[in-house]
């Protein structure tokens, strides 16, 4: 092929030729019997104890990210969020299959770098990058699907919070949007920490942003909040109202036993002196809940109108 790399489109190599170039090389952990390559991937069955989580996401041009974003931070994205969903329910990653939606025009090599922001975030949390499929589209979508495990009894939910318990969140919130929504560190450690602590009621990830979010598990648990607006852990530069609407924040949401807090929050700053965990209300019976003075926020589909 006499066409240099740095030109190439997806249209000059075809699929198998990508996909080649994708998936070379690839790790494989010692539970993947057969990975990319076959009709199907074939893995281990869990082990005695376990539980097995299953998630999909995705990322949509123009919705999650803009062409002008670098391909290896999307990638990253891509695959962090789903990475965030599982440790959410005090789950370990373990296997991804990667869906790619490219228009024929585009260059091979931003493909390429869009990967490498994957298996970067696949090698960072253990994921097997095992199959996934490619198909042409009028614009850039990268879907994951992922499994996952969590221990028997260690499984966290969002509809397990009580009246009287504390609202927590870990690190600090607002701002997505200057960076921070490429360049995220799921809480998988801290989740799972969390998890074995067995002093978490419920818990979910902050993608939606607090103002979406900490509604859902309200009323999946059948309670009301009342939202301590001043103790908001803002980052640099954002406002309380920010950290309330801008969403994609990747933070962990958690609701934990009055009684319990003092102790968990002591464990927790030794544990993890660089993340804050932070109470920012609490959780009351229904009709009780006070509405924030923030009005409206956070990211809904087919509503919010992305940022230009």
């Amino acid at each position: 092929m006499n066409e240099p790399d740095s030109h190439l489109t997806l249209a000059s190599i075809g699929e198998d030729e990508l996909i080649a170039r994708l998936v070379k090389d690839l790790p494989q952990g010692a539970e993947v019997v057969t990975g990319p390559g076959d009709d199907c991937a074939v893995v281990q069955p869990l082990e005695a104890g376990w539980q097995q989580l299953l998630k999909t996401d995705c990322v949509v041009e123009g919705v999650h990210f803009l062409r002008e974003a670098a391909p290896e931070q999307v990638g990253w994205k891509a695959l962090a969020r789903v990475v965030s969903d599982v440790a959410s329910m005090g789950g370990v990653p373990q296997h991804a299959l990667i869906t790619l939606v490219l228009p024929r025009e585009l260059e091979v090599r931003w493909v390429e770098q869009l990967y490498a922001g994957l298996r970067r975030c696949a090698e960072t949390y253990g994921v097997d990058i095992v199959g996934g499929e490619t198909a042409g589209g009028p614009l850039v979508m990268v879907s994951v699907a992922m499994t996952g495990k969590v221990r028997e009894g260690r499984v966290l939910c969002r509809d397990g919070a009580l009246a009287g318990d504390v609202i927590a969140v870990t690190g600090r919130l607002g701002g997505s949007i200057t960076g921070h929504h490429l360049n995220f560190q799921p809480r998988v450690a801290e989740a799972g920490w969390l998890a074995e602590s067995q002093q978490v009621q419920a818990m979910m990830d902050l993608s939606d942003g607090l103002a979406k979010d900490l509604p859902r598990m309200a009323k999946a648990s059948g309670v009301e909040f009342v939202l301590e607006e001043g103790a908001l852990p803002v980052n640099p530069g954002c406002s309380a109202a920010q950290a309330w609407g801008d969403g994609e924040d990747y933070e962990l949401l958690l609701s934990i036993p009055a009684a319990a807090w003092e102790v968990l929050v002591a464990a927790w700053a030794a544990r993890f002196p660089e993340v804050s965990l932070t109470r920012i209300g609490t959780f009351v019976p229904m009709g009780m809940g006070v509405k924030p003075d923030f009005g409206t926020g956070g990211w809904e589909h087919f509503v919010t109108v992305p940022p230009a």
